[in-house]
C-alpha cells in the first residue's frame, strides 16, 4: 500500500504536540507503514515537519489573513500550516498542495475533518499572494526597525517563530539587532557535523573516505577532531544514517558539544564519571581522548537511553565504558550504591535545549520563563550531588545546551554561594583554542556567532 508523506507529516506533528520529540515522532510515523520510505520522500517528510515547527508563528500570522477564527482542532490547523508551508517555502505546485490538504481533511472524516474550510483558506491564500507578500514585507520592516521597542520585539517573535518572552530576554542581553540574528539562526538548517573516532581513524582519513563517495566535507575550524559536511553548493541532503561506510569511525556531534571533552581533558588511566551520559556522544569522546585506557562510568535514568549509550560504545569499538541506570541526584553523590570518588566528572545536565533550537525547533514552544527558574534549581541539585562524588583535586565540567543564564552562570553562582567557595573553584587551566569562547570564567557558544549550537560550560576544580 503506498504511503502519503503529508499524512505522515501530520501524524508526526500530532505526536509532537502530545510531547514526543521530533526524531521520535518522525521514526514512529515512518515505522507505521509497510516497507521503507525512499530517501527523497524522507527528505520531504522531514522538511514538512521541521519546516512547520520552525515557522509556526509566521504561518499562523499569514493564515489569519484568510481565517475569521483559528480552528480549535489542532490537526486541521496543522494541515493548514503544512499546506501553506508548501505553497510558500517549497517548489510543490500550489494546486497539488491545496488538493492534497483537502483530501487529507476528507480522510479524517466527519465531524473532525473540515475539508470545506481547508479548501477555502488555501485557495484564497493561493489567490492572495500579494496579501501574503505585503504581510511578510511589513513584518520584515518592523523586525529591522532601528528602534528596539515593543513593536519590533513582537515582529521579531512572529517573523522568526520565537516566543516573545525569549526575544525580550535576548534584546535585554544582546541588543535588538543581535537578538534578531540569534532568532534567525534558530531557523536555519544546521550542518551535519561528525566527530572522528581517533581510536580508529585520523580526521584526514575520514575526509578522504567522504571524498571518495563524492561528499564534500571540511575540517571544523575549532575542534581538532570534527568534520563538517558541506551543503553550501547545493549538495543533496546527507543524513548520518545514510553514511554506513563511515559509522564505525565517526559519531554525529555538533562542534560545540565536542568542546566539552577537551575542556574536561581526561588523562589515560583516570576514573571518570559522565553523570548524564545518553546518548553517549560525550562519553565516547572522553574514552577517545583517554586512548580507551581508564574507567568511565556512564549514567542515565532511562533504560532505553542506556541502550543508546551501549550501542554507540559498541559501534565505535570502545571498551573502557560501563553504562548504568542511576540518578546521581537521588543517590546523594553515590554511584553503585556506595560512595565513589572520581578524578573527573562531566555533568551535561538536562535543560531547556534552547541552545539547540535549530536542531530541535519544538523546544522553543515547550518552556516558559517560569519553567527556566525551576530547571535551574534541578540543575543545581545535580551539580551539588556530582560535586560530592569528586576526588580532592579533581575536575568537574558542568555544561548545558542552553542560551539562558538561568541554566548556566546563575547555577554556578548559586552553587558557589551555597558552598561559600570552600570546596570548588573555577579552574583557569583552559586549552588555548577554547579561550576565544571564554568570558568571566565561563565558556559560551552561539549559533549566530560561530555556527555552533548554543552551549554553556564551566570547569571547576576541587581544592
Amino acid at each position: 500500500m503506498p504511503y502519503n508523506i503529508r499524512m505522515l507529516a501530520l501524524q508526526a506533528l500530532e505526536e509532537i504536540r502530545k510531547g514526543a520529540r521530533p526524531k521520535e515522532a518522525l521514526d514512529a510515523a515512518a515505522g507505521s507503514i509497510p516497507g521503507s520510505i525512499s530517501k527523497r520522500d524522507r527528505a520531504l517528510f522531514m522538511e514538512l515537519v521541521y519546516g512547520v515547527l520552525r515557522r509556526q508563528y509566521l504561518l499562523d500570522h499569514l493564515l489569519s489573513e484568510f481565517l475569521s477564527k483559528t480552528p480549535r482542532d489542532t490537526a486541521t490547523l496543522d494541515n493548514l500550516r503544512v499546506g501553506l508551508y508548501q505553497m510558500i517555502f517549497t517548489r510543490i505546485p500550489e494546486r497539488a498542495a491545496v488538493n492534497e490538504a483537502v483530501q487529507l481533511e476528507k480522510e479524517r472524516g466527519f465531524p473532525s475533518g473540515k475539508p470545506a474550510l481547508v479548501n477555502a483558506v488555501l485557495r484564497n491564500a493561493a489567490r492572495g499572494k500579494d496579501r501574503i507578500k505585503e504581510r511578510l514585507d511589513k513584518l520584515k520592516a518592523a523586525a529591522q526597525n532601528p528602534r528596539p521597542d515593543a513593536d519590533r520585539a513582537k515582529a521579531v517573535s512572529t517573523l522568526t517563530s520565537t516566543p516573545l518572552w525569549l526575544i525580550k530576554r535576548w534584546v535585554q542581553r544582546f541588543g535588538a539587532d543581535e537578538a534578531l540574528a540569534l532568532a534567525e539562526a534558530g531557523n536555519r538548517i544546521p550542518p551535519l557535523v561528525l566527530r572522528v573516532n581517533t581510536l580508529r581513524k585520523t580526521r584526514d582519513e575520514v575526509l578522504g573516505m567522504l571524498a571518495s563517495k563524492g561528499i564534500n566535507a571540511a575540517p571544523t575550524p575549532v575542534s581538532p577532531v570534527g568534520v563538517k559536511i558541506d551543503t553550501s553548493q547545493g549538495q543533496q541532503h546527507v543524513a548520518f544514517r545514510d553514511l554506513e561506510f563511515i559509522q564505525p569511525f565517526c559519531i554525529a556531534q555538533d562542534e560545540a558539544a565536542q568542546l566539552a571533552g577537551f575542556l574536561l581533558a581526561p588523562i589515560p588511566g583516570e576514573k571518570i564519571l559522565d553523570a548524564c551520559a545518553a546518548p553517549g556522544g560525550k562519553t565516547t569522546h572522553i574514552a577517545e581522548i583517554m586512548k580507551d585506557q581508564g574507567e568511565i562510568t556512564a549514567l542515565d535514568t532511562d533504560p532505553q537511553r542506556i541502550a543508546m549509550i551501549e550501542e554507540n560504545v559498541s559501534r565505535l569499538g570502545i571498551t573502557s565504558v560501563t553504562a548504568a541506570q542511576e540518578d546521581i541526584t537521588g543517590k546523594n553523590g553515590m554511584v553503585h550504591g556506595r560512595p565513589e570518588y572520581f578524578d573527573r566528572i562531566l555533568l551535561d545536565a538536562p535543560c531547556s535545549s534552547l541552545g539547540v533550537i535549530r536542531r530541535n525547533p519544538d523546544s522553543r514552544y515547550r518552556h516558559s520563563e517560569e519553567w527556566l527558574a525551576g530547571s535551574g534549581k534541578k540543575e543545581l541539585g545535580m551539580l551539588m550531588a556530582a560535586a560530592r562524588a569528586l576526588k580532592k583535586g579533581g575536575v568537574l565540567v558542568y555544561s548545558t545546551c542552553s542560551t539562558e543564564p538561568d541554566e548556566g552562570e546563575m547555577v554556578i553562582n548559586e552553587f558557589f554561594a551555597l558552598s561559600k567557595g570552600d570546596d570548588l573553584h573555577l579552574d583557569k587551566d583552559i586549552p588555548g583554542f577554547l579561550l576565544p569562547f571564554y568570558g568571566n570564567g565561563f565558556l559560551r557558544t552561539y549559533p549566530h556567532r560561530q555556527d555552533m549550537d548554543g552551549f554553556f560550560m564551566a570547569k571547576l576544580r576541587k581544592r
